[in-house]
């Protein structure tokens, strides 16, 4: 049998990178051996699942490049599926209706918690005879369904990153519950017996999920043999950890792939970062690869057990890479929104192929893609806000008198170019016998605000192509 991996999300909330990173490596295990990447959306938490987060999720994978050969299946569509294991355990006695009620169990958990002991059902209701149910349905008690788990049993598998695991049935806290109460019939299936469900179904040969899951596992290994079917291989990758080595949450910030998007970042470059928490290439010194590259060198045996610290100035070293080498009608097409959420207009002489000079001479500089609105609001604004430093230039001596000669020497040209723009500056040097450097730096602050900034002809240029530089020039002098 062909290799068959899943991502299965819950749409409670936006992708998270956690998510994430395990789509990653999952889609990279199933090119690697030639297999098919399954998308399942898990929404049977009803009451928090949303139509919104389900889009997010969907959105955020297509972006990242992670697409998927089969799906999006929806648990929500499968009930029947689910309620059909559920009798089928009952009929074959390894499931039983439990008519426990919640306040017996919470005194079952302070009774347990007095004598300084975990909490666990006890199975009470595992072996009712018909009189006792009778009585209990009597009463107007709804069940849950529990699966029976054998406490002197151990389960044991090979981790396809942590080696051998083993549980024992004793340490799974009793019986499992695997559907809700209901006062007749079934109710809504569980999260630990709805998943073997769908993988035994859509033919699952490998689960690759947190090592937060592994306690899941045992469970689920347990419903693998009671329903009759092959137990899948698991590995249990690490979780992505803050700098303080707790797992990464909402309380550090960013956490969803859409924040990242809308920070800047690249798909290809967070992908790429994503690839690496956690697993490391062949080659060591080899930081930067496609999902393509990175799928013909993946394997388990290079995956870490520890956890994985998110690192925010290596994300962003990475980030940079693929700006810096991305062609420039690419790097124009992803900055032009960016440009326009920042509500910089995108006419008046501002249209593709000046944009696309723009981002040449600004490419270089930027780590991330929102690096561009300050760097180019000067491009994009009538006026100039001056810098501390950018004022003290304009007041230096000499330097209202070469912008003045600079304007003069406009006035004779009647398309800037390159030459043109180096030869009005040489001019200007000469004939008022000064430095080239206050002649270029008092042009800068007076084209731009400011001493500092990409190169300078350049960007005089695209200035001077939208009737900007005239009129900059003549507001300082």
């Amino acid at each position: 049998m062909s290799v068959r991996v899943r991502i299965a999300p819950s749409p409670t909330g936006n992708l998270h990178i956690g998510t994430a990173r395990t789509a990653v490596f999952n889609y990279l295990f199933a090119r690697h051996l030639d297999g098919k990447f399954i998308l399942r959306i898990e929404d049977t938490d009803l009451e928090r699942s949303r139509p919104e987060y389900t889009d997010n999720i969907l959105n955020g994978l297509g972006w990242l490049g992670l697409n998927w050969d089969e799906g999006p299946f929806y648990q929500s569509q499968r009930m029947h599926l689910y309620q059909a294991a559920v009798q089928k355990l009952l009929d074959q006695g390894l499931a039983y209706r439990c008519y426990t009620t919640a306040e017996e169990l919470d005194a079952l958990r302070e009774a347990q918690k007095a004598r300084n002991e975990a909490p666990r059902y006890d199975n009470r209701h595992r072996n009712l005879t018909p009189e006792q149910i009778a009585a209990f349905e009597s009463e107007g008690r709804s069940s849950v369904i529990r699966f029976q788990i054998d406490d002197d049993r151990e389960i044991v598998w090979n981790d396809l990153v942590r080696g051998r695991m083993s549980w024992r049935g004793s340490d799974l806290g009793g019986d499992m519950v695997i559907a809700r109460a209901s006062a007749d019939g079934i109710g809504q299936p569980l999260y630990n017996f709805v998943v073997v469900v769908d993988d035994i179904d859509m033919q699952i040969t490998h689960v690759i999920r947190g090592e937060d899951h592994i306690a899941n596992t045992a469970k689920q290994i347990l419903l693998y043999e009671a329903m009759g079917a092959k137990t899948p291989e698991f590995a249990h990758t690490p979780l992505i950890l803050n700098q303080e080595g707790r797992k990464l949450s909402k309380r550090d910030g960013v956490t969803s792939i859409s924040d990242f998007q809308k920070m800047g970042f690249t798909a290809e470059g967070l992908v790429n970062y994503m690839t690496l928490l956690g697993w490391s290439a062949p080659d060591s010194t080899q930081e930067i690869f496609t999902l393509t590259e990175a799928a013909k060198e993946f394997s388990f045996e290079r995956v870490n057990k520890a956890g994985a610290k998110f690192d925010w100035d290596k994300l962003d070293w990475i980030n940079s890479q693929y700006i810096h080498n991305m062609p420039v009608d690419q790097l124009t097409d992803l900055l032009i929104p960016v440009w326009e959420e920042a509500g910089y207009s995108l006419t008046n002489g501002r249209e593709r192929a000046w944009l696309e000079q723009l981002v040449s001479l600004i490419a270089a500089s930027l780590t991330r893609l929102v690096d561009a609105v300050p760097m180019t609001r000067v491009f994009f604004t009538d006026g100039v806000e001056l810098s501390e430093e950018g004022s003290q230039q304009l007041q230096q001596e000499g330097a209202k008198a070469v912008l003045q000669g600079i304007i003069a020497t406009l006035e004779n040209e009647p398309q800037l170019s390159a030459d043109s723009a180096q030869a009005m500056i040489k001019q200007v040097v000469k004939e008022q016998k000064v430095k080239k450097g206050l002649v270029m730096r008092s042009l800068r602050a007076a084209l731009t605000g400011d001493v500092h900034g990409p190169d300078l002809i350049q960007s005089w240029l695209l200035l001077n192509q939208i009737g900007l530089d005239k009129q900059r020039l003549n507001q300082v002098t």
